[in-house]
C-alpha cells in the first residue's frame, strides 16, 4: 500500500505537470525571440502592422467611437509620430496591412462579416490617400506584390485576388484552418498569421499562386496571455515582427531558424 503522504505528493506532481502541459507555448516554433519594443503612443484595438528601416505602422480600431486609424512610430525608439484617421462612413474597421514601394495598403471594412470594404492606398510619406477600391465583402487583411493584391475576408475563409488596377481577378478558398489576421508577400510566397484555438496560432507559408502549403509554424501566447498571431505581423527575410496586443502595445521580433 502506498503511504497517504506519498500518494498525495504524487497526485500533486501529476496535477501540476498536467497543468503545465495544458499551458500554451510561449514561443514561435523554430524561432528565437530577439527583442521586444514597447510602442509609446495611444493605440486602440490593434489590427495589422508593417515596417521599413525608419518607421513602424500599426492599424487600430476605436470600437467605442467607431473610428479606424493608421499610426506611425519611430522604428528605433517606438515613439509615436503621427496618425491618420481612415474611417469611411459605416466602414471603420482597418485590417491587416501591407507596404509596397511608396504606398501602404489597408482594407477598411464594416465591423461584421459579409458586409463591405474599401481597399485604401496611402502614400507613406505624405499620409495622403491615393485611391479607394470598393469591395462587396468584409476584408480583414491584404498582402501586396508587384503583380497585385490578395485580400482575406472575415477570418480569411476566402482570398480575393486583384490586379494592380484594382480589378478582381479571382477568388480562392483558404485551404488552411488558420484564421489569418495579417498577410504579407515575402520572397514570392504568401505568408499568413492568425488564430487556431483559444490561445494557439500559426504562421503559414504558401507557394503563390498555387496556394500549396510549404511551411507552417505553431505560435503560442505572450506573457500577457495574448497569442502572438492575434493581429499584426510582418516578415523581412528571416526576421518576424508581431504586434499582437492592444495598447499599451509591444512589437516582438523573432529570428526564424530552420530547426
Amino acid at each position: 500500500m502506498i503511504p497517504a503522504r506519498v500518494l498525495a505528493a504524487t497526485t500533486a506532481i501529476l496535477f501540476l505537470t498536467g497543468a503545465a502541459m495544458a499551458q500554451p507555448a510561449t514561443t514561435i516554433e523554430r524561432a528565437r525571440l530577439v527583442d521586444i519594443l514597447p510602442l509609446d503612443g495611444e493605440l486602440f484595438h490593434v489590427q495589422g502592422m508593417d515596417l521599413d528601416a525608419q518607421h513602424i505602422w500599426v492599424t487600430s480600431v476605436d470600437t467605442r467611437e467607431h473610428k479606424g486609424y493608421i499610426h506611425q512610430f519611430d522604428r528605433r525608439s517606438g515613439k509615436f509620430q503621427r496618425r491618420l484617421e481612415i474611417t469611411d462612413g459605416v466602414r471603420y474597421h482597418p485590417g491587416g496591412m501591407a507596404m509596397h514601394g511608396g504606398a501602404i495598403w489597408v482594407p477598411v471594412a464594416e465591423y461584421r462579416a459579409n458586409s463591405s470594404a474599401v481597399l485604401v492606398e496611402i502614400d507613406k510619406q505624405t499620409f495622403k490617400v491615393r485611391r479607394r477600391i470598393p469591395v462587396a465583402d468584409h476584408l480583414g487583411c491584404v498582402a501586396v506584390s508587384g503583380r497585385g493584391l490578395v485580400a482575406g475576408n472575415w477570418d480569411s475563409r476566402l482570398l480575393y485576388v486583384f490586379d494592380r488596377r484594382g480589378r478582381q481577378v479571382r477568388v480562392v478558398k483558404n485551404p488552411s484552418p488558420t484564421r489569418y489576421q495579417d498577410m504579407k508577400f515575402e520572397r514570392g510566397r504568401l505568408v499568413g498569421s492568425g488564430a487556431l484555438g483559444p490561445k494557439a496560432g500559426a504562421i503559414d507559408w504558401f507557394a503563390w499562386p498555387s496556394m500549396k502549403l510549404v511551411d507552417s509554424r505553431a505560435a503560442g501566447a505572450t506573457d500577457r496571455g495574448v497569442r502572438y498571431t492575434e493581429e499584426g505581423m510582418a516578415l523581412k527575410g528571416n526576421d518576424l515582427y508581431l504586434v499582437p496586443e492592444d495598447g499599451p502595445s509591444r512589437m516582438f521580433r523573432f529570428k526564424l531558424t530552420s530547426r
